[in-house]
């Protein structure tokens, strides 16, 4: 079994209209929920064994704020593909992750991200900013993952539906 996390970037701020939409930074609530749902990945023991994150700058500064939270301790591989990437260019970059790592998370986009967990689990789930989702595939090797694979949805955890009660998240949807 391998585990597929999906992390939407944090809200981003639109603030400076000068800024090309790959350069937006996150905005002060977008960096507090990458922190929240990297909090959740550590009380969940949820971190991950590889990372992958969208080279846009709310991607990275995601990647980055939630990784510190969660005390992941490894590096953050930044796929400038992953910006925007539909589910077929999805599924191209997971089953090139080496088969050492049990669980990956990659942090992107919608609709990509969205999209792709609905061909993933059969249904349609709304992927909001932030939102963490974990899906378990029944998979030995990331080389056998395809546009036909399927997955279980574990979990779904949107920072606006956290209800966090002495530092522990509720319980997943």
């Amino acid at each position: 079994m391998k585990t597929l996390l999906l992390l939407r970037h944090g809200k981003s701020s639109w603030k400076d209209t000068t800024l090309s939409d790959h350069d937006r930074p996150l905005k002060k609530r977008g960096r507090e929920a990458a922190q929240r749902m990297g909090r959740l990945l550590s009380e969940l023991h949820l971190v991950p064994e590889h990372i992958l994150s969208s080279s846009a700058v709310r991607a990275q500064e995601t990647a980055r704020l939630a990784m510190e939270a969660a005390k992941y301790p490894g590096d953050v591989e930044s796929v400038p593909v992953l910006y925007h990437a539909d589910p077929q260019s999805l599924v191209a970059i997971v089953s090139h992750v080496p088969d050492r790592f049990a669980s990956v998370l990659i942090i992107g986009h919608n609709p990509g991200l969205e999209d792709w967990l609905a061909r993933l689990i059969g249904r349609r789930e709304t992927v909001s900013t932030a939102a963490l989702a974990q899906v378990e595939l029944p998979l030995d090797s990331w080389l056998d993952f395809s546009p036909d694979t399927r997955g279980e949805l574990k979990g779904l955890w949107r920072p606006s539906e956290l209800i966090l009660a002495s530092g522990a998240a509720s319980a997943p949807r």
